[in-house]
């Protein structure tokens, strides 16, 4: 139940998690498939939250373990309930009879194959049950209605019935206000409702859908609360995943322009749902962003470049073609550069890693260069080692850094070294083979080969 806060509502929200998804042709869970970086049945608790409403009960399947882990890594307050036969939808909400039961003014039925519903649509569903209204469905009037359930309405806006397409007359199936699914219920009256739904249609199923009627043969207002198409989008198939990833993209690049980003191409560029993007930021054409990313006032990302679970500070610079992968920390007016690989490491102030280069598992100091080719050798099979590079150092090209191993601040690393130990301040580390020179060497050689390939030997 809630605590009191004003902000909160004293409602439960009932996810429905436990469709097969056999037309998603997958091992995986249907509502563990991810748009914008975030499963379905994420994106749905996280805009039932953002609605005001803390109590869940997510309904799942039988043997959806990997469902029950998602719910309790997002919600461990949610109760998770299982629907041991898919006899419809409301047989599916009375398997969280118990959690409905505690008593709550307000009850919501969502959908976690619906991830674009808003939290406004979730609220003012919520907002509909005013003035004893017993029941509040969801509606959108589509482009094509063909395949929906129709929402009848009589002449003074009362939602009288929900039709199925198959059952509906020819006048009905003319309708554009079709039905999307969620729905909110009066909680005093909402048990009352559910057990009365019958299973007498042809498939034996007990349909959510019939509670309408029910409230009004009980003399309960129905209404209906209108969404755009797009939001009520629902989710069965690859096709219609990837329809939701471009309205998720659309919707995310947009509010990152508004907040004052600047996308140069922004259909080229994917965003995450949690991405945090600053004021002035850059953003260069086919730049990908996967979770966890925070970049700061004014960085430039540019083309080409790939970063997750990554924190760009204020000013820095990205690419082109630059991987930043978890862990990857660059602060303010850092450098990373063309075909560079960036992982659990602290980039420092002003530091440059411009060309070519693989840092992983380090700590690089303000102000250090670290030189084409370099590599932290962090790895060796088993563990993974760190290495420390010191503010001001210069790490030559085409170094190797076997951790763990420390450079100390304003060391120099020549050129091709491989350095094993650790460097002192301001010293100069050379780990390479001397040079040998063998005049002529070069002119012997080709003769005899050429003389080998002649036959002549």
């Amino acid at each position: 139940m809630p605590t009191g806060d004003p902000t909160r509502r004293n409602a439960l929200a009932v996810v429905l998690a436990a469709g097969e998804g056999t037309r998603m042709k997958s091992v995986r869970p249907k509502v563990l498939h991810e748009i914008a970086g975030r499963s379905m049945l994420a994106h749905m608790l996280a805009s039932v939250a953002a609605a005001g409403i803390d109590a869940f009960a997510v309904v799942v399947g039988p043997e959806a373990d990997e469902v029950r882990q998602e719910v309790q890594r997002l919600r461990p307050d949610a109760r998770v309930f299982v629907q041991q036969r898919r006899l419809g939808t409301a047989h599916a909400v009375l398997a969280a009879r118990a959690a409905i039961a505690a008593g709550f003014d307000q009850l919501l039925v969502l959908f976690a194959d619906t991830p674009l519903v808003r939290p406004a649509t979730i609220a003012a569903l919520c907002d509909g049950l005013a003035g004893g209204t017993g029941v509040v469905a969801l509606g959108f009037t589509a482009r094509d209605p063909h395949g929906y359930g129709r929402l009848i309405v009589d002449g003074r806006g009362r939602l009288v019935a929900i039709r199925e397409e198959k059952d509906a007359s020819d006048e009905e199936r003319r309708l554009r206000l079709c039905n999307a699914g969620l729905m909110a219920i009066d909680g005093r009256r909402a048990l009352e409702l559910l057990d009365a739904v019958g299973a007498s249609n042809a498939k034996g199923e007990y349909y959510l859908t019939d509670i309408v009627g029910l409230a009004a043969e009980r003399g309960l207002a129905t209404r209906v609360v209108l969404a755009d198409e797009d939001e009520a989008l629902g989710v069965n198939d690859r096709v219609q995943l990837a329809q939701a990833e471009a309205l998720a993209q659309q919707r995310l690049r947009r509010a990152a322009m508004l907040a004052g980003a600047t996308l140069v191409a922004p259909d080229t560029i994917f965003l995450s749902a949690d991405t945090k993007i600053g004021r002035d930021v850059v953003i260069e054409p086919h730049v990908v962003i996967g979770p966890g990313v925070e970049i700061a006032n004014g960085a430039l990302i540019r083309s080409f470049s790939h970063l997750e679970g990554a924190t760009i500070g204020f000013n820095a610079k990205v690419g082109p073609f630059a991987r930043l992968r978890p862990g990857a920390n660059l602060a303010a007016t850092a450098r990373v550069g063309n075909f560079v690989e960036i992982k659990a490491a602290d980039v420092g102030e002003g530091a440059k890693v411009n060309h070519l280069t693989y840092i992983g598992d380090a700590t690089i100091g303000a102000g250090a260069n670290i030189g084409a080719g370099t590599i932290t050798c962090n790895y060796d099979g088993f563990f993974k080692y760190r290495t420390v590079i010191g503010e001001g150092a210069f790490i030559g090209s085409n170094s190797a850094l076997v951790a763990p191993v420390k450079i100390g601040d304003r060391a120099y690393v020549g050129s091709g070294s491989v350095i094993t130990r650790d460097v002192g301040p301001d010293a100069l580390a050379l780990g390479r083979g001397r040079q040998v020179e063998r005049s002529g060497w070069a002119a012997r050689f080709r003769e005899s080969q050429k003389a080998k390939k002649d036959g002549a030997i």
